[in-house]
C-alpha cells in the first residue's frame, strides 16, 4: 500500500496521479486531506465552491457536494477514473482511501511526499471545507 502525505499538494496533480495508480492496480491511502490546495485566486475559488454546493437538483435530489474535505479529494479522484460505476474504475475508486489527519496505523509508515514549496495564490481544502 502507497500512502501519500497530501501536504502542499495541489489537488489535481494529486487526483490524477492517484487515479492512474489506482488504474494499475496499487491500494493506495491519502493522509492530511485538509493541507491539499488548490491553485488560483482565493476569491473566484471560493465563489465557485459556494455556486456548486448552491446549486442542488430537483426536490432536495440531487448531485450534493460535500463540504468534507476527504469526499472533495475522492470526488476529484472520481472524476479522473474512466466509468467509476462500473468494471475497472469501479474497483480502481475502492483502492483509493482518503484521511483527515493522519491516523495511528500510518504514523510509523513510509510516506510520499506529494507538495512542493510554498506558492503565492492558493486555498487549502480544509479553509473550503469549514
Amino acid at each position: 500500500m502507497k500512502i501519500i502525505d497530501g501536504k502542499n499538494a495541489v489537488l489535481g496533480r494529486l487526483a490524477s496521479y492517484v487515479a492512474k495508480e489506482a488504474l494499475k492496480g496499487e491500494e493506495l491511502a491519502i493522509v492530511n486531506c485538509e493541507h491539499i490546495i488548490i491553485t488560483g485566486n482565493k476569491k473566484n475559488i471560493e465563489e465557485n465552491f459556494r455556486a456548486k454546493r448552491g446549486r442542488v437538483g430537483t426536490a432536495q435530489k440531487g448531485p450534493k457536494v460535500s463540504r468534507d474535505v476527504e469526499k472533495i479529494v475522492k470526488r476529484t479522484i472520481r472524476g479522473m477514473l474512466p466509468n467509476h460505476r462500473e468494471g475497472r474504475g469501479r474497483d480502481a475508486f475502492k483502492r483509493v482511501k482518503c484521511y483527515k489527519g493522519l491516523p495511528k496505523e500510518f504514523q510509523d509508515s513510509k510516506k510520499i511526499t506529494a507538495g512542493r514549496g510554498a506558492r503565492e495564490k492558493f486555498v487549502e481544502l480544509g479553509i473550503l471545507g469549514k
